[in-house]
């Protein structure tokens, strides 16, 4: 089971955390840490002098050396390509082909919000395959799944093993997620894809502990929690990924080294 770890995202800022990593130091001593704890993969965030949100070659150059020299070759750097209302998406496509990073995630309702930016999503995607870049596509609702599995059949996005990730809570009223969210999205995938699960809220390790439980993967991290279960603030990023890992096993599971994360990804 892969765990990726989402150390601080878009918006949370050191007044919510004062472990939330966000300069390129700070991202590479938590990659240490989640990497020690278990985490295949870190999906990364960085932000402007002002901590806002941040899409940049150079910024995501001087974070992923960070990251990379501090725990060596086998994590996979995940950068995103969220707009968080600011950038447009020739922006997002922008950014990802002047950095060529090794991994990006990509939500499908920014990039594909009607029929007519199909095509050009479509040649993105291609791009990303040609340049053997591994996209992995957020998913938020069930909608979105069959969004995805109608670009799918009509070749838009290319592959045969496509990483997906279903996000949960999102759009709940109360911001907290439920395992249940997740079936309606697992009943409209199709075939080929390997699937993980992030969560809003405390009940982020349950839902990780159901993914595992149906053969998915976990994303977990300050982005969208910083709850352990028994509702405790947790000290920093590892010990959510910890509290995860510590169940996997009773699942039949076991964590994924960086090199078994980038063989089920086809990165090898």
């Amino acid at each position: 089971m892969m765990v990726a770890v989402a150390p601080n995202g878009a918006r949370k800022q050191k007044t919510d955390h004062r472990a939330l990593p966000i300069t390129s130091a700070e991202l590479a001593e938590a990659a240490v840490e989640c990497q020690e704890a278990g985490a295949s993969m870190i999906h990364l965030h960085v932000r402007d002098d002002r901590g806002g949100h941040l899409l940049d070659a150079q910024a995501y150059g001087a974070a992923t050396a960070a990251v990379r020299g501090a725990v060596g070759p086998d994590m996979i750097i995940q950068v995103t390509t969220e707009a968080v209302g600011i950038y447009s998406v020739d922006e997002q496509i922008a950014v990802v082909k002047e950095l060529q990073p090794e991994a990006v995630s990509l939500a499908v309702r920014e990039f594909c919000p009607g029929a007519e930016d199909e095509v050009r999503a479509g040649g993105f995607f291609s791009w990303l395959q040609q340049e053997r870049i591994c996209p992995q596509y957020i998913l938020y609702s069930a909608e979105d799944v069959l969004r995805f599995n109608s670009l799918r059949d009509r070749g838009l996005i290319p592959g045969d093993n496509i990483s997906v990730l279903y996000v949960l809570g999102r759009y709940s009223e109360t911001g907290a997620s439920s395992a249940a969210e997740l079936l309606p999205m697992l009943s409209a995938a199709g075939s080929g894809v390997i699937w993980s699960v992030c969560a809003f809220g405390a009940t982020e390790a349950s839902c990780m502990l159901v993914a595992a439980g149906l053969g998915g993967h976990a994303r977990v991290g300050f982005e969208n929690n910083m709850q352990l279960l028994n509702g405790d603030i947790a000290a920093n990023n590892g010990a959510l990924i910890n509290q995860v890992a510590e169940g996997v096993g009773s699942m039949g599971r076991h964590i994924a080294s960086g090199s078994e994360a980038r063989s089920l990804l086809g990165m090898q």
